[in-house]
């Protein structure tokens, strides 16, 4: 496949996509978790068989640091990453990849671990509008149209936030009028700092805030109802000794807090950072990879959680796991190679089957290992985390790969792509093992035709 590079803006166009089948479903991506919070799309038709030389790239574009997800809201693509010591918000042209504004401001931030140095958050976008909390909590609203500051906060200088294990990491949401941010405030001994605020999402104005010692976790907040009630759904948890975090359940309005439920291992090294699942008014999952793994909530008319079962085999480390019929599947396991695809009961709890899906090519191991599922429809693709891109075949009897292609050659591929138009994104995280191409987005056409 010939890419027509545009120079000076290492964007590298190919052949258009495919015409869009009329009647097609389709729906934006504002949300590194997509329009339902829960990496569910009702997108398609999709390509049924994909080729065998693999999937036609739209385009690509070489991109700074970071882990953060392309999203997709009024015809506009958006993309959060770090460039030359800048954290950059970049508005792109979803199907041609063409550069349409670019706002960036200067940041100070080195990963103690060694690991990227760019955000480890998304972008948001409601109402015209686009706001982003940075590695060192650098909070912008930016006009979509035109990439102007409508206003800005520095998070870390007001509340004190401390740098956490990996800088600072959980994505906003937006509810209504509201911007809702795990702040992660500094603790004192009494009532600790601010743990989650609510800001105006026109004027930047505090609404409310809650005070809380668990601190800011990795895991995005989101918002479900409860109950009755909007309530924001935190996975609260910030580097402390002994570790100590776990959901909090907020009304959204008010700042109340319904519930504090702690789930964390005791490793003084664990995070949280996978985001709740909200099932229905009543039951939310939640879960870690480090010692406790994941359990279900149900909560009363006082919106107060009792556990109804708890797995200690079906932990998530960073991804969202996807119900079907009765039972959740998901990708469980803190690292490789022990993270696993497994199907648990949701009545139950019972591991219902356990797969390892890794291969040996060219005498090298290859697999999804920690995979993140996106569903769209009723079809379910995988990312596994050196960019192999599989479909998946998900029963309660078991699962098979029903195709599969290799996207690139390059690790930590832990961002969840993004579905919009029936195009997919996807962000290669590190440099290329084998044809050393830069870290990149890529826009692949998965298309189907009208049925």
């Amino acid at each position: 496949m010939i890419l027509a590079a545009c120079l000076c803006s290492g964007l590298a166009a190919a052949e258009p996509p495919r015409v869009l089948p009329e009647g097609a479903v389709v729906e934006e991506w504002p949300h590194f978790l997509g329009p339902n919070l829960d990496a569910t799309t009702g997108e398609g038709p999709l390509l049924k068989k994909w080729p065998e030389d693999g999937l036609k790239v739209v385009w690509e574009v070489a991109r700074g640091e970071g882990y953060a997800c392309p999203v997709i809201a009024g015809g506009r693509l958006f993309y959060f990453h770090r460039s030359e010591g800048k954290e950059q918000i970049d508005c792109r042209d979803p199907e041609t990849g063409k550069l349409t504004w670019s706002h960036s401001y200067e940041i100070e931030y080195q990963d103690r671990y060694g690991f990227s140095a760019g955000p480890r958050s998304s972008v948001v976008v409601s109402d015209g509008r686009v706001y982003a909390a940075g590695v060192t909590a650098q909070l912008h609203c930016l006009s979509a149209d035109k990439g102007e500051v409508i206003w800005n906060r520095d998070l870390q200088k007001e509340y004190e936030i401390p740098q956490y294990f990996f800088g600072y990491g959980p994505t906003p949401i937006v509810h209504g009028d509201k911007l809702i941010v795990n702040v992660g405030g500094k603790a004192d001994r009494d009532e600790g700092g601010v743990c989650v605020a609510a800001f105006d999402t026109e004027t930047g104005k505090t609404l409310w805030e809650v005070k809380d010692k668990w601190g800011a976790s990795y895991a995005s907040p989101v918002v479900a109802k409860i109950q009755g009630k909007m309530c924001a759904l935190v996975m609260a948890a910030g580097e402390s000794k002994p570790s100590h975090g776990g959901l909090l359940t907020i009304d959204v309005e008010t700042g109340k807090v319904y519930d504090r439920f702690p789930w964390r291992a005791r490793k003084r090294e664990s995070v949280l950072a996978s985001s709740p699942l909200a099932l229905d008014e009543q039951t939310v999952f939640i879960s870690e990879c480090y010692e406790i793994g994941g359990v279900l909530l149900k909560y009363d008319t006082e919106r107060k959680s009792t556990p109804l079962w708890k797995q200690r085999e079906f932990g998530m480390h960073f991804m969202m796991p996807v119900v079907k019929d009765g039972f959740i599947y998901g990708f469980a396991g803190r690292n490789p190679p022990d993270t696993e695809l497994k199907c648990v009961n949701l009545a139950t709890g019972e591991v219902v089957w356990t797969k390892d899906y890794f291969w040996k090519k060219d005498g090298q191991i290859e697999g999804l290992f920690r995979g993140s599922i996106l569903q769209a429809g009723d079809r379910y693709i995988a990312l596994g985390e050196d960019g192999i891109l599989v479909e998946l075949e998900l029963t309660p009897k078991g699962t098979n790969v029903l195709q599969r292609t290799r996207l690139f050659t390059a690790r930590e591929a832990w961002t969840m792509p993004s579905l919009h138009k029936g195009l997919l994104y996807v962000v290669q995280n590190t440099v290329d093992s084998n044809d050393r191409k830069p870290r990149r987005i890529i826009c692949y056409d998965l298309r189907g035709e009208k049925e």
